[in-house]
């Protein structure tokens, strides 16, 4: 028979289900989905929400916060040492995720994860004699703030020293698989993705050296060392990794590939990973495939109106090609998808090719492409085109091959999206040229060329105003004549705060040049002539360059001219 405490959560736990249906965070086949699963298993309906993937724990901390009406604690409430530490042990808040965050007046006040787990605060209030007053914290938040104040899991690894992996032979392939799956090599390996996760990094570097293992996190653009292990980790986590991403522990001669996905705070990660053997060991790279952070919309991206419309227009032709070029990392492929899923309907049959697929999108076809067993680019193109398809994006132009099958398409009614890698918009033209294309079939087939690039944005807590406002204002004048700023200037500089961990900046925008092939520059192409000529054309024409458009972000208060110049390598 239950006791009383447990009809109690289980009431409460009913209560919060009705809650969250009735403030849209779930709806109703999700949460009797999430009550099955809780019946079956006997675990707790708040729990399986966010271990199946149907809640975040971001979405689920605030619904709490809300139905039980307790505040949520924030970065800056925090302490910077531990809260009656003599009393409540580390061992105490580690395992019941309660961080005691102020003591006064006869009142311990504490952050907890788990509000409706009530015996640990009645053991609280008992081993503290006070009374205990809740708030509320985000696990991700707690992590954090135990690693800040105590330390962390730093200890657990050096009671067993450096897993000794130096010592496994390079051919025990056995003793390798057994360290990857020892415990401490395997909260490591999570503690550092968790992290990377919620820096909101894009890759994670493991990278080996002669006395080490150095891991670092590409935030916003910038790599940034996170942590250091010992050299004796090396095989070890690199073993894991290569365990999680379904590779091959025992060839470390040859670079590989692979993909896993990781449920993180309710949500399902997608991570590309990529090894390469070097002097000392394999060096690995993580590529985080986050589809909760990505928004595919041309504003949220940071294109401005003008470009938005230019887009739509080059989307709504029936056939002709539209190129995003640009660097590795610079958005080419969320561009693309953006425009995907404006053009995605049921009236349309739309595929892809892609090496890999980064986000699976509903409603569209979407093809990997496998060399190994002979499905490239120019093969799976050949075959979609007898899908009878309406709209194709290639995830790139590798070659010449690849270009025809693409140009072939466009010429058959087809409107294919591609990207490729040039340093402009003009620069792409002559590109497809050295790669064989006749110049005849570029201006029957090219509709428009998109050149971008990221730009990191300031941070909306710490920017300051520019103190040299005015300097920068005339200068802008009389290097960008033709461009109507909008609004008063805003010209800021970055300072750097805890929101932004000391950067000055948080998050990218998209700076960008669209070249559409007037008349006067298909008479270029036609003439060969160089790409400065065609951008020189473009530019009369109305193109506003990516360093023009830089700077009325720089104008707006968005990022700064520096960011401006080492985006776009203007001198």
């Amino acid at each position: 028979m239950p006791s009383t405490r447990d009809t109690q959560l289980a009431d409460q736990l009913e209560g919060f289900s009705s809650f969250l249906v009735n403030a849209s965070l779930i709806d109703e086949q999700i949460a009797d989905r999430a009550r099955r699963a809780a019946d079956s298993t006997g675990e707790r309906f708040d729990r399986v929400l966010t271990k199946l993937g149907l809640l975040s724990e971001a979405d689920l901390i605030r619904g709490l916060s809300e139905y039980l009406n307790l505040p949520l604690t924030t970065a800056q409430q925090v302490p910077v040492e531990p809260v009656s530490a003599e009393v409540v042990d580390v061992d105490f808040v580690r395992r019941h995720r309660i961080l005691p965050i102020s003591f006064s007046n006869g009142e311990i006040k504490v952050a907890v994860v788990d509000p409706l787990t009530e015996e640990p605060l009645r053991a609280l209030a008992y081993l503290t004699d006070t009374r205990v007053s809740l708030a509320l914290i985000a696990p991700a938040q707690f992590e954090k703030a135990f690693e800040a104040l105590y330390g962390g899991n730093a200890g657990e690894l050096g009671e067993r020293g450096p897993l000794d992996s130096a010592l496994a032979s390079d051919f025990d392939v056995q003793r390798l698989r057994d360290l990857a799956s020892e415990a401490p090599t395997i909260r490591l390996v999570n503690q550092v993705i968790a992290d990377a996760v919620e820096t909101h990094a894009s890759d994670i570097h493991i990278e080996p050296s002669a006395d080490g293992v150095i891991v670092r996190y590409r935030i916003d653009g910038v790599l940034r060392t996170a942590r250091t292990l010992e050299a004796g980790l090396r095989a070890a986590v690199t073993s894991r990794i290569k365990i999680m991403s379904r590779l091959d522990i025992a060839e470390r001669r040859l670079p590989q590939d692979g993909r896993t996905k990781i449920a993180f705070r309710g949500i399902d990660i997608d991570f590309r990973v990529s090894t390469i053997p070097t002097a000392f060991g394999e060096s690995v790279v993580m590529r985080i495939l986050d589809r909760s952070r990505i928004q595919l919309d041309f504003k949220e991206l940071g294109f401005d109106e003008r470009q938005v419309a230019t887009f739509d227009d080059l989307t709504k032709q029936p056939d002709g090609i539209v190129l995003v070029t640009g660097p590795t990392g610079s958005g080419k492929t969320t561009t693309l998808y953006t425009a995907l899923k404006s053009l995605n309907s049921s009236e349309r049959k739309i595929f892809t090719v892609e090496d890999p697929i980064e986000y699976q999108l509903t409603g569209i076809n979407q093809v990997q492409v496998h060399p190994a067993i002979g499905l490239d680019f120019p093969a799976a193109l050949r075959s979609i085109l007898r899908q009878d398809p309406d709209i194709i994006m290639i995830g790139e132009i590798r070659d010449l091959e690849t270009a025809r099958i693409a140009i072939q398409a466009s010429l058959t009614g087809h409107l294919v999206l591609s990207t490729l890698h040039t340093n402009s918009a003009a620069a792409t033209v002559t590109r497809l040229i050295d790669m064989g294309i006749e110049n005849y079939l570029l201006t029957s087939t090219l509709k428009a060329v998109v050149a971008q690039r990221l730009v990191r944005r300031l941070c909306l807590h710490c920017s300051v105003p520019h103190g040299e406002t005015d300097y920068w204002v005339e200068e802008f004048k009389h290097t960008a004549p033709n461009l109507t700023f909008q609004g008063k200037p805003n010209i800021r500089q970055k300072v750097g705060c805890s929101a932004c961990r000391g950067t000055g900046f948080s998050g990218r925008s998209t700076i960008a040049e669209i070249l559409l092939l007037s008349a006067e520059i298909r008479r270029l192409v036609l003439a060969l002539a160089p790409d400065s000529d065609i951008h020189a054309a473009a530019h009369r024409g109305g193109m506003v360059s990516m360093y023009e458009n830089g700077i009325t972000k720089v104008w707006a208060g968005e990022t700064t001219l520096d960011e401006v110049m080492r985006a776009t390598r203007v001198i």
